[in-house]
């Protein structure tokens, strides 16, 4: 599984509220809440997202309230992938659970810009920066987990094809 696409660039410890401002959580549909990802950090990225970009983050990326809304409004702005130096634990299992891949990579996450084209190979780990050339490795999930991810989440990889 792949995704390429634009960066968008973040700081350390943005927190689920940031991702989704809790005003919104009465909305009951993903696509509704959507509208309002990174509104409070970024005014213009769900104006600017494209199917397969991707957020570059620092550490502690998805800090704050355990509730899956954080994960799924970023999955659901068809964001192909996270890339942090290090993710929040519940953030982590989370977008596990709904299948949103992410990835930790602190170099990638250091000298990655905004703006910048990126390739990233799930399977291997590997994200090369087509702007600028260079390549970076980070620890790809194991297969059981790449599995829920590609079928869209855990309850989905649970179901029988």
């Amino acid at each position: 599984m792949n995704t390429q696409g634009k960066v968008f660039k973040y700081p350390d410890n943005v927190d689920t509220d940031v991702i989704i401002p809790a005003r919104y959580l009465n909305t009951p549909k993903a696509e509704e809440l959507a509208l309002h990802c990174m509104e409070d950090i970024d005014t213009d990225f769900v104006k600017k997202v494209e199917p397969g970009d991707v957020m570059v983050a620092g550490w502690n990326f998805g800090c704050g309230s355990s509730r899956e809304h954080a994960p799924l409004v970023i999955k659901t702005c068809k964001t192909g992938c996270v890339i942090a130096k290090s993710f929040a634990r519940i953030f982590y299992r989370n977008a596990i659970n709904i299948g949103l891949p992410i990835l930790e990579c602190p170099d990638a996450a250091d000298e990655i810009n905004a703006g910048d084209e990126v390739r990233v190979d799930f399977d291997t780990g590997m994200i090369c920066n087509i702007t600028t050339g260079k390549n970076y490795k980070a620890q790809p999930f194991p297969p059981f987990i790449q599995n829920i991810i590609a079928k869209g989440g855990l309850l989905a990889s649970l179901k029988e094809d």
